[in-house]
C-alpha cells in the first residue's frame, strides 16, 4: 500500500518530529526563519522544507516583511487533530473515573481493628 503524501493533511503533516517542533516553536507568535534555523539546530533548506509542507496544508502562515520572512500557526488548522484526539480523551477519562470509583470503593471497605488482611502463604 503506497503511503500517503506528507502534504494530503495535518496528521500526515504532522507525523514528522521536526514539523512539530516548528509548530511549537511558533505557538508563541511569529518567528522570522532565521531564528527557526537557529533554533532547530537544522540547516536553512531543510528547515524551509519543512515549513513548506506546514503551509501546504495550512497548519503556518507567513508573510514578508522587507527581506525577512515571518512564519505565524493557523491554530484553527489543528481542529481535526484535536477532535481525533478527543475521542481517546473521553474513552481514557472514562477508564480513569471507573478506576477511581474502584479504589474509593476498596478504600471504603472497613476491616476489624487488629485484623491483618493479608494472606501468609509461607
Amino acid at each position: 500500500m503506497a503511503r500517503a503524501a506528507t502534504t494530503s493533511d495535518v496528521f500526515n503533516a504532522v507525523a514528522e518530529p521536526c514539523r512539530r517542533e516548528l509548530l511549537a516553536a511558533l505557538r508563541g507568535g511569529e518567528v522570522p526563519v532565521a531564528e527557526l534555523v537557529q533554533r532547530m539546530r537544522l540547516p536553512q533548506p531543510q528547515v524551509s522544507k519543512h515549513l513548506g509542507v506546514l503551509r501546504q496544508v495550512d497548519l503556518v502562515r507567513c508573510r514578508s516583511v522587507g527581506r525577512q520572512r515571518l512564519y505565524r500557526l493557523n491554530a484553527p488548522a489543528l481542529r481535526p487533530i484535536h477532535a481525533w484526539v478527543s475521542e481517546f480523551e473521553a474513552m481514557w477519562n472514562a477508564r480513569l473515573d471507573r478506576l477511581d470509583d474502584y479504589v474509593t470503593q476498596l478504600s471504603n471497605t472497613t476491616t476489624e481493628p487488629g485484623t491483618d488482611t493479608r494472606r501468609n502463604d509461607r
